[in-house]
């Protein structure tokens, strides 16, 4: 059977009251709210499920004691498309730019797989992109051990004899500190002596005594059978091998944003690359407005219902923005 590039054909010239680009929780979480108000909605995404499709369980969402990943992505979805919003997957929006030949603010929106529409308002929950060391066994072991947040993923490994943090910044040593009052053992793997965390970070760290530091050394390779059960790390400068036993690697070197594309879209970003935004997810274009993972937002604190509540907050901005500007007129869709 053919793989099918969309699940839904979107009519060339097509407008929308909002045309929501991702589809991980902050954007679905949006198109439930968007679509309850009445705004004709697209969701286009590249992949349903954002960030959370790197993870195996959900234990901290409130009303859900534990969920797999995948059943919450399609909770989500399922949720979402009660209220009959346009979704369409594995397509990408390559840009947008303002359009004012109908005679009132809206946004020319195109993408891969013919995508061409307009859109009143746009809400962005593209998210970022953690950086992976690209080793062997890093994504056979993704949700087999392999976790990219240890906020989310420490008391699954309550109890376990050892577990391996990499990274060298604040979201390193934040989770080798929660690692250590649930893990015996905490290796903190480090490619340099150095590191970029805060100072206190690292002085608490240093005082925590089931944390182990394994300075000037590399992960080359994640080895296990059904799950993790060991990581090889090479110090950099002797050259040494070692094999190191652990029930979990957590790889915290950072998010990647799509910073260049934001930019080429005149959107405001800050330092690092993320949408900047104020408390109503309002960018710096009118009519633009950004939830989740791709904001400044709690950049320190990434979770699935801080993303969520982002994309209620952009929804409602959304209609916000329509009805000062006369544009508000509701739906028939959920009407028929």
């Amino acid at each position: 059977m053919p793989l099918r590039l969309a699940r839904t054909k979107v009519p060339r010239g097509e407008e929308y009251d909002v045309v929501i680009i991702g589809g991980g929780p902050a954007g679905l979480s949006a198109a439930i709210y968007t679509s309850r108000f009445l705004m004709k909605t697209l969701v286009v995404a590249e992949q349903i499920g954002g960030q959370l499709n790197l993870t195996d369980a959900v234990d901290d969402y409130p009303g859900l004691k534990r969920i797999t990943a995948s059943a919450l992505v399609q909770a989500f979805r399922s949720h979402a498309e009660m209220f009959k919003p346009t979704i369409v997957e594995l397509v990408r929006v390559e840009g947008f730019e303002r359009d004012d030949s109908s005679g009132y603010p809206r946004f020319h929106v195109w993408g891969t797989r013919k995508l061409d529409v307009y859109a009143k308002t746009i809400i962005l929950a593209v998210g970022s992109k953690r950086r992976k060391l690209g080793v062997p066994g890093e994504k056979e072991f993704a949700g087999k051990g392999v976790s990219y947040c240890s906020v989310c993923d420490a008391p699954f490994f309550k109890g376990a004899e050892a577990v391996a943090v990499v990274g060298g910044g604040d979201a390193a040593f934040e989770g080798a500190l929660m690692l250590s009052g649930y893990a015996k053992k905490v290796y903190l793997i480090h490619r340099r002596d150095q590191f970029r965390a805060k100072p206190h970070f690292v002085e608490q760290a240093k005082r925590t005594p089931n944390i182990e530091f394994v300075l000037n050394s590399v992960v080359v390779e994640i080895r296990g059978d059904t799950k993790v059960r060991s990581v090889v790390v090479r110090n950099v400068k002797t050259g040494e091998i070692r094999e190191i036993p652990v029930e979990g690697v957590f790889i915290e070197i950072g998010f990647e944003p799509p910073k260049e594309w934001f930019q080429r879209l005149g959107l405001e970003t800050d330092e690092i690359g993320y949408v900047k935004v104020d408390e109503w997810m309002r960018t710096n274009i009118p009519g633009v407005f950004a939830a989740g993972d791709c904001t400044s937002m709690w950049k320190g604190f990434r979770q699935v219902i801080t993303a969520a509540a982002m994309g209620a907050v952009a929804a409602y901005s959304a209609y916000n923005y329509l009805a000062e500007k006369g544009l508000y007129r509701p739906s028939q869709l959920l009407l028929a």
